[in-house]
């Protein structure tokens, strides 16, 4: 029987003396707080008593409970999934598809693959920028750090770049950087976003499968200089009875475009074998659409073309929508050989275009921001090509206008041409000439542009004879001083001819997709 409390009590004395003793002395010996401060040491735990504390254990224990419990829901669900494909027969054989695919890249392998819808990241590289057959005729190629583009000049030209001036423009520098980065990018190229490709991707993988099933395209993964992958698609036709056949367009989407729902069906229904390739960081493409990263994109897609797919430059058709102007006058630029350029609603220069949609206030900045990150320079790419072009203009376009849809003035096609024909041909775009096409282009129907065509009695055979006698003793070159000792009706009716060769009107917005009899070779002597 155990004893009783006051037996142990009576026992021990002395012990609940000595205990007693020692708690008062602790309590006198420890040190007190300030009498301003209403401070005890056990406050700090009274919180975790009460359940009050920012880490207190009773709300610690139940928060590991909850992700230990959707750890484990993860767990099984991935389990789950791991078993449901491992049972089923046909997810074993795109998975055996896929690692022979990876081991031979045969063409019955990739036709194989094609047949599989799966994420992108997981396909195996067709073509890498460094291949030694992709450089051999090349101007030195382009190194990990991107192509050459053409740079802008600074602003303030003739002041000197010290120390002090660098600091004075670190501010705005990195306010136009943040803003590229953040704001500009998705705005330039709308595209790119998540959400809008993820509503747009029934529509993509549907025109994807079209392509595939009725085309016979034929998909492939490109490793651009930049390390980003590029997501293309080749439909070929040199097999085919049509002689445009044997010509290759290489299509370049707009900022909201793919290539399987974009301007790449215009050349398909013209009967040309076409290439398609989708932004850095539209679809299967990875990477983000600087005009860097679009530029290295579009010289692996050309590179692929001549060394791969087996065309001659000479038999490669650049053909671009709205945006896509700046990679095709790029890839005209640096492949000078290329057989023809044709930009349907593109522009001459995005600051025009970007200072319609900003505030006024912000023009400094939105100016500094394009020049050193989203310069967008289509004519002064363009003037560096020496072969024949077409400018596409619609004449109710809503986007690369500066005022209104009905202001056909205001369109940036119309500084477009004017840039390339001034570039081409200075003495015969004089003050008369350059004031005659203002008049043509201000037209903004058929019937208008055929009066002010025979208003001025162009002959077309003469015109020709001229430019032709020119080229025949001076070559093709440009720029040309045709027109240098010739009369101002002469000029007048010799820039008028070449506006028109140069430029079609089509009665249509944006966005309505250009159809096949309209897609037409650029006119060349």
């Amino acid at each position: 029987v155990p004893p009783s409390a006051p037996f142990l009590s009576s026992l021990y004395p002395r012990l609940e003396f000595q205990n007693d003793f020692y708690r008062s002395s602790i309590r006198r010996s420890s040190p007190q707080p300030p009498p301003n401060l209403a401070w005890r040491p056990e406050s700090l735990y009274s919180g975790e008593r009460a359940g009050g504390g920012y880490l207190s254990l009773s709300k610690v224990v139940p928060f590991s409970h909850y992700a230990g419990t959707l750890l484990l829901l993860l767990a099984g669900v991935a389990c789950l999934r791991g078993i449901g494909r491992w049972t089923n027969p046909q997810y074993r054989q795109f998975i055996t598809i896929l690692e022979a695919t990876h081991r031979n890249q045969s063409s019955e392998n990739k036709r194989q693959l094609a047949n599989y819808n799966f994420d992108f990241r997981s396909w195996p590289v067709d073509f890498h920028w460094e291949e030694p057959s992709s450089r051999k005729e090349s101007r030195g190629g382009p190194s990990r750090r991107g192509v050459a583009l053409l740079r802008p000049e600074p602003l303030h030209r003739g002041t000197a770049d010290t120390l002090l001036n660098r600091v004075k423009k670190l501010p705005c520098q990195i306010t136009s950087y943040l803003v590229a980065h953040t704001l500009g990018r998705r705005m330039l190229y709308p595209g790119s976003v998540y959400l809008l490709q993820k509503a747009l991707m029934p529509v993509l993988l549907q025109g994807q499968a079209r392509l595939v099933e009725e085309c016979n395209g034929r998909r492939a993964k490109l490793l651009a200089c930049d390390g980003n992958e590029i997501d293309t698609m080749f439909v070929d036709r040199r097999g085919t009875a049509q002689p445009q056949g044997q010509k290759l367009v290489i299509c370049c989407e707009g900022n909201a475009g793919f290539y399987e729902v974009g301007c790449i069906s215009t050349p398909l229904e013209a009967g040309y074998s076409v290439l398609g390739w989708n932004h850095p960081g539209f679809a299967g493409s990875t990477g983000v659409p600087f005009p860097q990263n679009e530029a290295n994109a579009m010289d692996v897609v050309v590179q692929f073309a001549i060394h791969r797919l087996g065309f001659q430059p000479q038999d490669i058709i650049i053909y671009a929508w709205s945006i896509g102007g700046f990679t095709a006058t790029w890839a005209a630029m640096s492949y000078p050989d290329v057989s023809a350029v044709i930009l349907d609603a593109s522009f001459d220069d995005l600051v025009p275009l970007a200072l319609k949609v900003m505030p006024d206030s912000w023009r400094g900045l939105v100016t500094r921001t394009v020049r050193q990150h989203l310069n967008l320079n289509n004519a002064e790419q363009l003037c560096r090509y020496l072969g024949p072009v077409l400018l596409i203009r619609r004449t109710k376009d809503e986007i690369i206008t500066t005022t209104v849809p009905e202001d056909i003035m205001s369109n940036r096609g119309n500084d477009l041409l004017l840039k390339l024909l001034q570039h081409r041909y200075p003495r015969v775009m004089a003050e008369e000439g350059l004031q005659v096409v203002r008049q043509w282009l201000e037209a903004s129907s058929q019937l208008e542009e055929a009066s002010i065509y025979s208003r001025w009695e162009v002959e077309e055979d003469w015109c020709l004879s001229v430019l032709r006698s020119y080229q025949a003793e001076h070559g093709p070159d440009f720029p040309w001083s045709v027109g240098e000792d010739m009369s101002a009706d002469g000029r007048r009716q010799l820039a008028l001819f070449l506006a028109r060769k140069h430029l079609h009107n089509f009665e249509a917005t944006h966005c309505t997709p250009l159809p096949a009899q309209n897609f037409q070779m650029p006119w060349h002597l």
